[in-house]
């Protein structure tokens, strides 16, 4: 599972692996009111990420590092929202891994200062899917494809340096 967490609007993709293959099951957006209480918002992203967790059923998740914007109020917002996440995740016993922006972009477009729209080409390439919908889904699935990809990659490596 892939979360591009944002307090207005939060992305979340479910992917799977089959060998190598990477398979899309489910992705969406959740949406909560800006005329809402920062606590009811944060509580809604709470609420949201674990019903999908409870019908999708994610061995991991992931979800992108918080990166320190111009805006101190719009970076403590999305801390808020992040932290709500993640312990939605936790308390669902769901193993949760941060990357960097530019890591996910170099992941899956191969460098770290793609923007958005090369970011949602090269997802839906990769998910052979046409039509992703918003921006912050198809975030969160390349989010869940650069777990997808260290998650091997590493384990390749531990198994190599058992041997």
């Amino acid at each position: 599972m892939g979360i591009d967490p944002g307090l207005r609007f939060t992305g979340w993709g479910i992917i799977s692996l089959d060998g190598n293959h990477i398979k899309h099951n489910a992705n969406g957006v959740i949406k909560t009111r800006s005329e809402d209480s920062l606590s009811n918002r944060l509580l809604e992203l709470y609420s949201n990420i674990t019903e999908v967790i409870a019908e999708f059923k994610p061995n991991e998740a992931s979800i992108e590092n918080t990166f320190v914007n111009k805006n101190a109020l719009s970076s403590l917002k999305l801390g808020h929202a992040r932290g709500a996440i993640m312990v939605a995740v936790a308390n669902q016993n769901v193993i949760c891994s941060e990357y960097a922006p530019n890591l996910i972009k170099k992941t899956i477009v191969g460098q770290g200062h793609a923007d958005k729209s090369q970011v949602a080409l090269m997802v839906s390439v990769l998910l052979s899917i046409k039509n992703l919908g918003s921006g912050d889904a198809s975030d969160a699935l390349a989010i869940a494809i650069t777990h997808a990809h260290h998650r091997t990659s590493n384990l390749s490596k531990v198994l190599q340096n058992d041997r």
